[in-house]
Formats: structure tokens, sequence, C-alpha cells
């Protein structure tokens, strides 16, 4: 457990996590979902790719760490957290199937993310990590490991958060008349995230908590995060059948952000140093009671009313 004082909640927003039955049905979306614009659709896009595999990961990882959690009400957090990822996880995979129908098999990139979360950041310590960072025992290197993971998906789910408090409050992709069933989708998910934003963050602080680790895991993670979603934005203009030359280009990201349709640059910026303050809490982010309102609200998330 962690010696390092752990930084206090602004607010007490605890809440019980429950996993959802939700549903959402498909048929009716548009590959195009947003408009007249691919590029903001097929940015957001990446997520079915990314989640599904991503998902499944924390869940695996989160199972592993259980005998380390000394805090009762912790543990009932991360059950929790486990229950909603892997919902998570099922519901972006569903919508794969119906973007191969519409003529974008994502097959050839989900392979590739597959095998970064089930190889290189399986249970087998990276051989290099093993031999250069870690002490020899076995034992040693394989909770060295679980450790640096519990501080990955930590440094993941401050984006996941930053993510779900945008997608809520993104008026303009209404306006600009984005498919209904896809905003929910994204709109449960996001309220979901927002929800748990501090679980990922406490149980770290509460196994290991040390700085150095905290910083050198952010990163780790924001460059992989960074590359691999620039990586299927230009995977899915390049293969949409619709576009003669599709591509994904940086002034295109900072088109849709100026318009309100992706976070803007600056925004991702200032999250930054947030997350590496020493007085940070994921509580500072979003708002619970925003995230309940709309999981009361959410088609998808009731029985698809």
């Amino acid at each position: 457990m962690s010696n390092t004082p752990q930084p206090a909640p602004v607010v007490s927003e605890h809440i019980e996590l429950k996993a959802r039955n939700v549903s959402f049905e498909w048929e009716k979306t548009p590959l195009h979902w947003v408009p007249g614009d691919p590029f903001t659709g097929h940015t957001i896009n990446v997520l079915h790719l990314l989640l599904p595999a991503g998902e499944r990961w924390f869940v695996h990882v989160y199972k592993q760490v259980l005998p380390y959690i000394r805090d009762e009400r912790l543990r009932e957090d991360v059950i929790g957290f486990i229950g909603q990822e892997a919902t998570h996880s099922a519901a972006h995979d569903d919508v794969l199937p119906h973007l191969k129908a519409l003529g974008l098999d994502p097959t050839p990139y989900t392979a590739q993310v597959d095998w970064l979360f089930e190889k290189l950041l399986g249970d087998r310590t990276p051989p290099l990590l093993n031999a250069w960072v870690v002490p020899p025992s076995p034992g040693r290197a394989r909770e060295w490991w679980l450790m640096e993971r519990v501080a990955t998906i930590a440094a993941i789910e401050h984006y996941t958060a930053f993510l779900g408090d945008w997608i809520l409050n993104a008026d303009s992709l209404d306006k600009r008349g984005a498919d209904a069933v896809m905003l929910d989708l994204l709109r449960w998910h996001g309220a979901e995230e927002v929800e748990h934003r501090s679980v990922a963050f406490d149980l770290f602080m509460h196994v290991d908590g040390g700085y150095r680790r905290r910083a050198r895991t952010w990163a780790t993670a924001f460059t992989a995060l960074v590359f691999l979603w620039q990586r299927g934005a230009r995977f899915f203009m390049e293969n949409d059948p619709s576009l003669l030359d599709g591509r994904a280009t940086f002034r295109d990201f900072l088109r849709a952000g100026r318009q309100g349709t992706l976070p803007t640059a600056a925004a991702m910026a200032r999250s930054i140093p947030r997350y590496l303050s020493r007085t940070y809490h994921p509580s500072q982010e979003g708002s619970t009671a925003q995230a309940v309102a709309y999981l009361a609200s959410s088609p998808g998330a009731n029985g698809g009313r």
C-alpha cells in the first residue's frame, strides 16, 4: 500500500457503481453519422476499435489486483468498475459488424489492437523491462508489472473521463444532426466514465501511489493514445469506400475542435498538468450529477425506450 498521502476528493460524490443492461439498434445508423463530416465521425469511431480490447484488458488486470485491496468500499467500487467496463467493451464491439456491413472492415486494425493489449501489455513482463528495470525475482517482477499496468489504467481513465465530460456537453454534434443512436451510445458510455472517474486513480493510490510511476505511465499512456488514435482515424478515412481520397489531417482535427464536434487541442493540453499535479484528484473533473441525470434518460440504458 502506498505511503504517499492520497489527494482528497474536492467533494464527496461517491455513488454505487453498477453495470447497466444496454441496447442499441444500429440498422439505421449511416457510415457518416455526422452529416457532411466523415472526419469527425471516423475520429470518434476509433473508440470502437480501441475500447473492446482495451476494456477487456482493464477487467483482466483489475481481477488480478483485487487481492491487494484492503479497503472494502474501494473493493466494491472496483467490482462495479469491472462490470461497467465489461459492458462498455461489448457495446462498442457490437458496432463493428455494422461498420463492416457498410463496407468498412475494421479487422486489420483491431487485430493490431488485440495484439497490443493481449501480448505487449499481457501478463508476461516484457523481457527488456524484466532485465533492466525490475529486480530479478520472478515474483517481484510480476508485481512490478501489475502495478505498472494499474498506473497505466489510471492515466487512461483520466482521458476517458475527460472525453466523457466532453461528449455530455458536445451540443454541436446535436446541432449538426449527428445520429441519435450513436450519440446515445457515446453519452451513455461517457456518463459512466464520469460516474466512475475516481476508481482507477483511487486504486492506484491505494496499492502504490508513487508519483514517479504516475508520471512515467502517464507519458507512456498519452503517447500511445495519440499514436493509436491518429492511426485509427487515418485507417478509417483511407478505407472508407465512399471517399475517393480520404485523409485524416491535424488541420481537420483543429477545425473540428473549433466547431465543437471534437475536443480542442487546447483543452486536451490543459488536461495534462491537471493529472500531473500532486494535488490532483479525478473528482475535480466532470459532474456526477450530470452523468447520473443522463443515465436516467438514456434510451439505450433504459431498454431502448
